[in-house]
């Protein structure tokens, strides 16, 4: 294949440094941020035995991405159950949630560097029939050499951020070469598809794959036990980061009505800290795993239970929005729900999600400092809050939809 001079020049320089990935990969082990143990993996030189039969390879880069293939991973295993799946990551924590959030049967690997021998070394010990990369992951090595094998490719929820398609269009016969590698591009919404389109890239569509996911499951069992605990529905704050926690409590602790609350830290871990850092504003706080006693702040550090907290919430924040640098959680979970959510403005990884939300009226952003208020005059409001929800239940119900006919898009490349 004759590749245009800028593809050339990558190949032929991270061949080069090839030789260096592991040193570099055990530095960054040292700071954290990447896990030791399975520095074998991102030279594609694990261990691990591959399946029989056919394999799809799912990639998504970080925790975000990660999640949004799960529904994907779902409908495969479901629908084609003779298939094995591998689901491929680049973070510690999306390798983490996957551990938790997998299937039985799917397999999770670091994704390899980009270098033509870890690429090849990866292509030929998994021989993937179908490769889905979302977003915006455009590995060259990885995607050639996946060509060159025959293995069919779809890039789905497909954007790029301004400063990815200044570079591309920078290198215009790189980003058409390797986009018409793609069997399908489905790109995540109408800007997207401009865009893709503009760097030669064939887009048969849109479809986000943040949204087509099932709301979130409950044990009915434990719904009916906890409401008993709760002489109102509580506030939910959902997912809080180092940070956010303070912010949470100080505008709760403002409120003139106050509901019963519930925290639930991104980090389970953290739940000792939280109650600490209730306590020291004057609030009860208890946790979850310990306690089932009434508190102000009941601080839920139980894993596997945010449906269990939406179903009981009156009004959930969403939280990773309320600090810079996490860029946002999943509103849809609230939204599938009819729940009444309010949001912080840094929400980076869930722009899109956020911003079709608010063009219908279906959430409230507001900042850190403006949390208090928004908490109360949903507490003052409760009709106008529940009206929110519909709204966003309805923009939600949409995309959903949209977003499972792209799913079965993908899943007919699947042989």
């Amino acid at each position: 294949m004759i590749r245009p001079s800028a593809l050339a020049l990558y190949r032929a320089a991270t061949g080069l440094l090839e030789p260096l990935a592991p040193s570099l990969l055990a530095a960054r082990a040292r700071k954290g941020k990447e896990d030791p143990a399975r520095i074998a993996e991102r030279l594609a030189r694990a261990p691990t035995t591959r399946p029989d039969g056919p394999l799809v390879w799912l990639h998504g880069a970080s925790v975000g991405e990660s999640l949004s293939i799960l529904p994907l991973v779902d409908r495969l295993r479901a629908e084609r159950p003779d298939v094995a799946v591998l689901v491929t990551s680049g973070t510690t924590t999306s390798a983490a949630l996957l551990a938790q959030r997998l299937p039985a049967g799917a397999i999770h690997q670091y994704v390899p560097v980009d270098a033509p021998g870890a690429a090849r070394r990866f292509i030929d010990r998994w021989k993937p029939s179908l490769a889905v990369f979302v977003e915006s992951e455009l590995w060259p090595n990885l995607l050639l050499e996946a060509k060159a094998a025959g293995v069919r490719l779809a890039l789905v929820s497909a954007k790029l951020s301004d400063r990815s398609f200044a570079s591309w269009r920078r290198r215009p016969d790189a980003a058409r070469l390797l986009l018409s590698n793609f069997d399908l591009i489905l790109a995540q919404d109408a800007r997207a598809h401009q865009r893709f389109e503009a760097l030669g890239g064939q887009v048969a569509g849109e479809a986000d794959l943040k949204f087509g996911a099932a709301p979130l499951p409950v044990d009915e069992a434990v719904l009916n036990a906890e409401r008993a605990r709760f002489a109102r529905p509580p506030l939910l704050i959902a997912s809080t980061h180092p940070g956010e926690d303070e912010i949470a409590l100080d505008a709760i602790a403002s409120l003139p009505d106050r509901p019963p609350v519930v925290l639930a830290p991104r980090h389970v871990e953290r739940g000792p800290a939280i109650v600490a850092l209730a306590k020291a504003r004057g609030l009860s706080a208890a946790l979850r795993s310990q306690s089932r006693d009434t508190a102000d702040v009941l601080v839920a550090d139980t894993l596997g239970e945010m449906g269990l907290w939406f179903r009981l919430a009156g009004t959930s924040v969403i939280a990773g929005s309320l600090v810079e640098g996490i860029g946002g959680h999943n509103p849809l979970e609230a939204a599938r729900l009819d729940r009444p959510a309010i949001s912080g403005p840094f929400v980076d990884n869930w722009n899109s999600a956020f911003a079709g939300l608010d063009a219908v009226g279906g959430v409230v952003m507001t900042s850190p400092e403006g949390l208090g208020d928004a908490i109360a005059t949903d507490l003052a409001d409760p009709i106008a809050a529940k009206i929110r929800a519909a709204r966003a239940r309805s923009f939600v119900d949409i995309r959903d939809a949209e977003a499972r006919v792209g799913l079965s898009r993908i899943l007919e490349l699947v042989p």
